[in-house]
């Protein structure tokens, strides 16, 4: 439950008064969980690592590197190369995923959930996002009998939700997705557990809403929920806002607030952040995906303050996710205080410089261990 806490304030008089006690309000929440998260590898990972080990817990890793993260022994291994990106005295826990592909096996499906390290099957169709080339080319034709088993062994299917058909327009592709796939999905295999990940539209949040409660649930990111389509644009090309799925209409990111907001238990955190290196997104062909680790938590607790729902940012950010998963919420607290910062204009590395969301821009709350 949180705990809001107000700090003595300075003797100001009337409304001033109320605002000073307000800038110092504290609360302390169970550890956040991130249920969408790209840490990459090498340099990149060593980099990016610390950061979302700060303040979560834990992280459903997800697995489009190059080579993809296919096989049971391929997670294993990159679990171990996290670990070791990871400060000494760090707890943070990496939850590993499989790339499905048109060959994955069932008996893959059945070592995974052996492992225990392994906790859900991400479905990329083929060429949708950043390294998706060897994604699904179709799901129903070739993967059945991995969807099957993977609804046996209780593991969930994580869904980049877009269909790929040029003829799509990209802001219509998660619409159709949900039409075309995965509406069909949820009615031949009732029984598998489906994430639909970092939605961006109406559609899906009224296709989630409308799925009974442990069968179907959404992460949600932060620049879904505070940036519009405008965002890509405004004052020129805005490279550090282009995302995939694509940021829509402000009617969409009305709605998805609305619904994070509401205390509706299918809906959760899932940052999506994804780093690239400046000079990959400040180019002719930038690569999509925002980097948000750093700033991620300050960000959803704005998106609920705003809506007037801080008591329900506990539940989003720490129970709904372990819940669904079937896993123990996290025992450990984090303290949010209201305290004006400045997130850096960027963060530089040996191979280069990382922007992230938020850039220069002073945020309200402020995030810190017990």
């Amino acid at each position: 439950m949180i705990q809001v806490l107000k700090l003595p304030s300075s003797k100001i008089e009337g409304s001033r008064q109320l605002k000073c006690k307000a800038s110092k309000m504290e609360l302390t929440i169970t550890q956040p969980d991130d249920w969408h998260l790209h840490l990459r590898d090498g340099e990149l990972l060593q980099a990016v690592a610390p950061h979302s080990a700060s303040f979560f817990g834990r992280a459903i890793v997800m697995p489009n590197l190059k080579p993809p993260i296919t096989s049971t022994a391929a997670a294993v291994a990159y679990r171990e190369s996290i670990l070791k990106a990871l400060p000494a005295d760090s707890d943070f826990s990496p939850l590993m995923t499989l790339y499905l592909t048109d060959t994955t096996s069932p008996r893959e499906i059945k070592l995974a959930r052996e492992s225990g390290v392994v906790f859900a099957v991400k479905l990329y169709p083929a060429g949708a996002t950043t390294n998706s080339q060897d994604g699904v080319t179709d799901l129903f034709g070739k993967c059945l009998p991995v969807l099957e088993e993977m609804a046996e062994q209780n593991m969930p299917l994580l869904v980049h939700g877009e269909v790929t058909d040029p003829n799509v327009d990209v802001f219509d592709r998660e619409k159709v997705f949900i039409d075309t796939i995965l509406q069909p999905l949820i009615q031949r295999l009732p029984q598998l557990k489906v994430v639909m990940e970092h939605i961006t539209t109406m559609e899906a949040v009224r296709f989630v809403e409308s799925c009974s409660y442990g069968s179907v649930a959404a992460t949600v990111t932060p620049q879904h929920l505070l940036l519009n389509r405008n965002a890509i644009f405004q004052g020129g090309l805005q490279p550090h806002n282009y995302c995939l799925p694509v940021l829509k209409r402000e009617i969409h990111r009305q709605a998805i607030v609305s619904a994070v907001t509401s205390g509706n238990k299918k809906f959760f955190l899932g940052t999506d952040s994804a780093p690239h290196e400046k000079r990959r997104k400040e180019c002719p062909c930038g690569c999509a995906g925002i980097y948000n680790a750093p700033v991620a938590i300050s960000l959803y607790t704005k998106v609920f303050e705003e809506a007037g729902a801080l008591d329900k940012l506990e539940a989003f950010t720490s129970f709904n996710g372990p819940d669904f998963y079937g896993l123990p919420r996290n025992t450990s607290k984090i303290k949010l205080t209201r305290t004006p910062w400045k997130v850096p204009e960027s963060f530089s590395f040996s191979f280069g410089d990382i922007v992230p969301m938020s850039a220069g821009e002073t945020l309200e709350w402020q995030p810190s261990s017990i």
